[in-house]
């Protein structure tokens, strides 16, 4: 659903590799230039992750020797010696729940991912993966309900604000980029901003207040609106983000990012057909630069592109992440950030995962980094949870995360 496939990625030579002392549960155990151990001890195997890594996962059987694929690189791409992503993080989710994706947000549902609030300790997850992990980004979700007690426009409700802003200030306190995120999916109550629901400047206000409170903050970037979707005007749109961009400016938050959003639950796929680069790409500053303004995008990985499967079938390269990166340096060297991303906690999203993040830092000129979909106070059940758990003083992280997703996971190296 709402994938745009270009071409594939063609595989080359293979490489046998033997096979020496057994890996520990969790080890790395092949990959390109991997000298070390390809088997791994009993219940676990070594699985294929990506060209450069795998890894010895649980399992049944135990393996005596691994085939490591090589892959040819895209001309659009640059070397593998590429850096790193610069951002990578995960969602804390709750301020957000009682949201629909008609724009309505039921106060009353909102459950807010802080132990002093009465949620999760979404402050100690955020200090655990960034400490123990590597992460350094946390998306904070909140619905534009909650933060005006249902009144629609741009004054805070005091005491929703204040406890939100707690939030906001345990991710600052770890070091990490935090970003505010109006989760309501371009809408207020079935209304589209700007076209039949809310005014540009009712939109632009809630902004105002906003960037107002963390103009001193480096580390606040600002995420205009989470997953708009049939929008049917998309000029229009474009119209909206450049009030909202404004605002922010206005406001005096002149030097942090402000992350775009596009049509489509701002698919990466269809970031271009969807007309949404084309509407968004001449969105500037009040100066008339466009520093500072990325463009915001999902991307899930399972079979139909909702992230509400645990199972993975696509690393997005050749649908998604080819052609747009593609784009991006044939306008002006644009970037972008993957705000959502996610999947079940399984092998096969270990795999696709693991090589969706290894194309991204090859193209960390234009990718600056992910977002994993969710953590704070979703239930450990929950499909896609990257909720760690805590026994004692000690974090265990899920498959996903200590697999893949964590920068010490080293599926970007």
């Amino acid at each position: 659903m709402r994938l745009l496939t270009l071409r594939n990625l063609v595989a080359s030579s293979l490489v046998v590799v033997s096979v020496s002392a057994q890996g520990q549960l969790y080890a790395q155990c092949g990959g390109s230039g991997w000298s070390g151990s390809t088997a791994c001890v009993s219940g676990a195997t070594c699985t294929y992750i990506n060209d450069y890594y795998s890894q010895c996962l649980p399992g049944s059987a135990t393996v005596s020797s691994t085939t490591v694929k090589t892959s040819s690189t895209s001309a659009s791409s640059p070397s593998s010696t590429a850096a790193a992503l610069k951002y990578v993080g995960v969602n804390i989710a709750g301020f957000d729940f009682g949201c629909a994706t008609d724009g309505t947000c039921v106060i009353a549902d909102v459950y807010p991912p802080l132990s002093s609030q009465g949620g999760n300790d979404g402050e100690g997850q955020m200090k655990h993966f960034f400490n123990d992990d590597g992460f350094n980004t946390f998306r904070l979700p909140v619905g534009w309900q909650f933060l005006t007690n249902g009144v629609v426009g741009g004054t805070l409700n005091d005491a929703n604000f204040q406890k939100y802003d707690q939030l906001v200030q345990a991710c600052l306190r770890t070091g990490a980029t935090c970003i505010i995120d109006i989760h309501n999916y371009a809408r207020w109550n079935g209304g589209v901003i700007g076209q039949g629901g809310p005014t540009n400047e009712q939109f632009a206000a809630l902004w105002t207040s906003l960037a107002g409170k963390y103009k001193s903050q480096s580390k606040v970037w600002f995420g205009v609106v989470n997953e708009p979707h049939d929008v049917a005007d998309i000029t229009a749109w474009g119209v909206t983000v450049q009030a909202v961009v404004t605002a922010i400016r206005n406001a005096g938050a002149t030097t942090q990012n402000i992350l775009l959003p596009g049509n489509n639950w701002a698919s990466a796929a269809a970031f271009v057909s969807s007309g949404s680069a084309a509407a968004l790409k001449g969105i500037t500053n009040p100066d008339g630069t466009n520093t500072g303004l990325i463009f915001d995008v999902h991307k899930y990985l399972d079979s139909d592109n909702s992230g509400t499967h645990t199972e993975c079938t696509t690393n997005n390269i050749s649908e998604a992440w080819e052609p747009l990166s593609a784009w991006l340096r044939a306008n002006g060297n644009r970037q972008i950030i993957v705000t959502e991303t996610g999947g079940g906690n399984t092998a096969s999203c270990v795999k696709y995962m693991c090589e969706q993040i290894k194309y991204q830092a090859k193209n960390s000129d234009v990718i600056l980094g992910y977002v994993g979909w969710s953590a704070g106070n979703f239930a450990n059940t929950y499909e896609l949870s990257e909720v760690p758990t805590l026994s004692g003083s000690t974090w265990t992280d899920t498959l996903l995360v200590k697999s893949c997703m964590a920068p010490i996971a080293g599926a970007q190296n």
